[in-house]
């Protein structure tokens, strides 16, 4: 890798667990200075922990982004303590599936979303805003998915949030073209992280896997067993098919680790043999 992350003062939130945890993670041992933002502050201070015995500089703080206040002073601490902001990761988010019969159960969690994807992104972008103008360069990426892509079956909000997130960002990017870049993330399914937990009702799974359904529904149920073909869980082999987290995070490291003026746009990151349709 080249030697643009050492130094650099980059927020993440979500950052006590999943993919924040590991960008956090990753970041500080490349030798950036790291603020991890979680609203679980005790589980963003033990990966801040972690991050101090190893050597790296890390501080945490606590933080709802559906709170504005609370955004800008996430965006205050990072500038107190390291003096500027480089990068913002916006990557708190949770995925509540669910089939519109399903409103009943459903609609507190769909609002929730709504507030976390969307608008968390919206305020995390404020949030840095002036000082990265100020500075004259910053550098935001934002958590999307695959389900932005196109709507399917079950996932009516949440791929709307993406969607959403989708279009703000490349929207950002235009109002502040020369000041701020912008990188849009859109993992597939990772089985690895705790997002899949949100899911209300197993059945709006369907929706993005079609055709390939029953081979998902083998992996989901082989896969806590240990007895999935070992074959589809190596990254070295074209049937890899359960992404990992870390590559996801490697994604978002590779996009943070350009020269000043190059910008990556938007990844897309997949398991060759993963069974989602989009």
């Amino acid at each position: 890798m080249t030697d643009h992350i050492y130094g650099k003062s980059i927020i993440i939130t979500g950052a006590g667990s999943g993919f924040g945890k590991l960008v956090a993670e990753k970041a500080a041992a490349a030798g950036a200075k790291v603020t991890l933002g979680d609203i679980n502050l005790d589980a963003a201070e033990a990966v801040a922990a972690a991050i101090r015995a190893s050597g790296g500089t890390a501080q945490a703080i606590a933080v709802d982004v559906t709170q504005i206040d609370r955004m800008r002073a996430l965006a205050a601490a990072a500038v107190a303590a390291y003096g500027a902001i480089d990068v913002m990761v916006n990557n708190a988010g949770t995925m509540p599936l669910a089939l519109m019969a399903d409103h009943a159960i459903a609609l507190d969690k769909w609002h929730q979303c709504i507030d976390i994807n969307f608008k968390g992104v919206v305020n995390g972008c404020v949030a840095v805003h002036d000082q990265m103008i100020a500075q004259g360069h910053g550098h935001v990426i934002n958590l999307s998915s695959i389900y932005g892509n196109h709507p399917v079956l079950g996932s009516a909000v949440y791929g709307a949030t993406k969607a959403a997130v989708n279009y703000f960002s490349e929207s950002f990017r235009v109002d502040t073209r020369g000041k701020i870049k912008v990188t849009i993330i859109k993992p597939t399914g990772v089985p690895g992280t705790n997002l899949g937990s949100g899911v209300i009702n197993p059945a709006a799974i369907v929706g993005i896997m079609a055709q390939n359904m029953p081979e998902f529904a083998e992996l989901a149920e082989k896969l806590p067993q240990g007895a999935y073909p070992p074959e589809k869980l190596d990254p070295a082999n074209i049937t890899y098919a359960a992404l990992a987290p870390e590559h996801i995070a490697d994604a978002i490291l590779y996009a943070i680790n350009q020269p000043l003026g190059v910008s990556i746009g938007d990844i897309t990151i997949r398991a060759a043999g993963d069974q989602y349709i989009l």
